[in-house]
């Protein structure tokens, strides 16, 4: 009878190995929370023995943290992306939005673990962090706009903190309700947001429709 050969099991450098832990926490954490996760759980999925997870991170904290740190600053990277142009005040209000549901739509795990034990609600924790650092340059472009209009510059800050409250709770509804189309909702925000209730259009678009 012919022996099989067995195929040998292919070493990860210590930065595969690292990115490999993230991505099963990744999942993890997003699937069960923080609180439900465990060392255990996260070297058993990865196909290694705990002391490897501690080994690279320390425990569940410092890889929580890591997995936390990056998911904000991709997000934080997109919206900072969409606001960094100079164009009219609607077109950025359209870009914020989409920004934030493309995040929504393509790290769905990451925005899962970001308000899952950090909701939108609370004013502590890492996504409320998050959302004051955005509107903080929300702030800023609302501040000059406002001083162009003629407005109050001193009332950016509350503006901005609606609107970004706005668009990230909506963010979260719908990463549930994935209804309407991501478009659709942009374009229904920002039809709340320019508009107002006593302007609303019956069937809004964006400006820069995908």
């Amino acid at each position: 009878m012919p022996r099989k050969i067995e195929t040998p099991r292919v070493r990860m450098t210590g930065k595969e190995r690292r990115q490999q832990l993230l991505d099963v926490a990744r999942s993890l954490f997003a699937e069960k929370g923080f609180d439900g996760t465990s060392v255990e759980e996260i070297a058993h999925r990865a196909s290694v023995s705990k002391p490897v997870v501690y080994e690279h991170f320390g425990g569940k904290e410092g890889i929580y943290a890591v997995v936390v740190d990056r998911e904000m600053e991709t997000l934080l990277e997109g919206m900072t992306t969409a606001l960094s142009e100079e164009e009219h005040p609607r077109v950025l209000l359209e870009r914020a939005a989409l920004s934030l549901l493309d995040y929504v739509e393509s790290s769905t795990d990451g925005f899962r673990i970001l308000v899952r034990d950090s909701p939108v609600a609370t004013t502590t924790g890492t996504f409320s962090s998050l959302l004051n650092d955005i509107a903080s340059q929300v702030e800023h472009i609302l501040g000059v706009q406002f001083h162009r209009r003629g407005y109050e510059p001193k009332l950016a800050a509350l503006y901005a903190q609606a609107l970004v409250g706005m668009v990230a709770l909506t963010g979260q509804w719908w990463l549930e309700a994935r209804k309407p189309k991501k478009a659709d909702v942009a374009a229904h925000l920002v039809n709340l947001a320019w508009n107002g209730l006593s302007n609303l259009d019956g069937k809004p678009r964006l400006s820069e429709q995908p």
